[in-house]
């Protein structure tokens, strides 16, 4: 049996927006939806769809919605996201307790082509690589997935009743919290021979249950699970910090903080594929590999914007005195 997300809900969750702002600049109360709905709430996309019992989602603060659902429920889904899908880092953290069939998986589609997608974090007794063609797998974000593809013919979608393929990642080691690369998911699956449509439609961190019974309460963000902050301490009374700017779905700033001397040379050390963008408050050499920045008269902050290129590790970084 292969049901979930789209296969049975996907009509009512066509409906989408874009994410006005970013979340802590909301404020709204807790809001329990038990009827099919979607929108906006605390800055995150949701959607809540039900065929029939007595399953509810609570919208709470910022990107957490708690959830539960009894066996009267044939069929439900709800989350929250984002109204696009992209190429971005999602984090999520939570608790998550079915007893029978259901997934918590990061779900979106796509147009041009129409496709389904699913990175499966957690499921209940039914795992959905048992019922899909297996093309490989790749391991990210501490785990290694199922690369899989079924096809859905004359089923319900975002655009109607349609036939379909869906993409499938379906982690190996279960887990309810932690970062997915979902860019790491979009290139394996390329590999594979898995292309995604070119207009992504929503994008959501799902709970979804079907003839069973339990109760989720998740929180989901964009972003990588690196620290805040992350100080390095080199020789020569020389230190340098590191700390998280803005994040986009397919780069990110980030902030370095000098102390201990006011000639200093700072070495950063990119990731395979990551490169340099922009800098700004700093005389920067360099764009991939390694990368140095020494003072240009505006004092001893400055930062960078890094484009990923599917890898959000932050670069290693030393300090020394000019």
């Amino acid at each position: 049996m292969r049901l979930l997300l789209g296969a049975v809900c996907a009509v009512v969750l066509a409906a989408g927006g874009t994410m006005i702002a970013a979340p802590s600049a909301y404020a709204e109360a807790d809001r329990t939806v038990s009827s099919n709905t979607t929108g906006t709430h605390n800055g995150f996309y949701f959607s809540f769809w039900k065929d029939s019992g007595n399953a509810s989602m609570t919208l709470r603060a910022d990107g957490r919605y708690s959830s539960s659902w009894g066996s009267g429920t044939n069929n439900w889904v709800g989350g929250k996201g984002w109204a696009t899908g992209s190429r971005r880092t999602v984090s999520y953290s939570g608790t998550y307790s079915p007893s029978g069939n259901s997934y918590l998986a990061l779900y979106g589609w796509t147009r041009n082509p129409l496709i389904e997608y699913y990175v499966v974090e957690n499921f209940g007794t039914y795992n959905p690589s048992s019922g899909a063609t297996r093309l490989g797998s790749v391991t990210t974000d501490g785990g290694t997935y199922d690369i899989l593809r079924s096809q859905r013919v004359n089923q319900p979608s975002i655009d109607g009743i349609a036939t379909f393929y869906q993409y499938w990642s379906v982690r190996q080691q279960k887990r309810t919290g932690g970062t997915v690369t979902t860019a790491n998911h979009f290139d394996a699956w390329a590999r594979a021979g898995l292309n995604l449509g070119t207009n992504h439609a929503y994008q959501v961190m799902a709970t979804e249950g079907y003839q069973s019974s339990g109760s989720s309460d998740i929180t989901v963000r964009e972003g990588g699970g690196t620290p805040t902050t992350g100080p390095t301490a080199n020789p020569g009374n020389c230190t340098a910090t590191l700390s998280a700017g803005q994040q986009w779905s397919d780069r990110f700033n980030l902030n370095v903080a000098v102390s201990g001397t006011s000639t200093w040379v700072v070495t950063l050390g990119l990731g395979g594929g990551q490169s340099v963008q922009n800098s700004w408050s700093a005389a920067v050499s360099g764009t991939s590999g390694t990368v140095t920045a020494r003072p240009n008269g505006s004092g001893n902050n400055f930062g960078l914007t890094i484009m990923a290129n599917g890898n959000w590790t932050w670069p290693t970084i030393t300090c020394q005195t000019a």
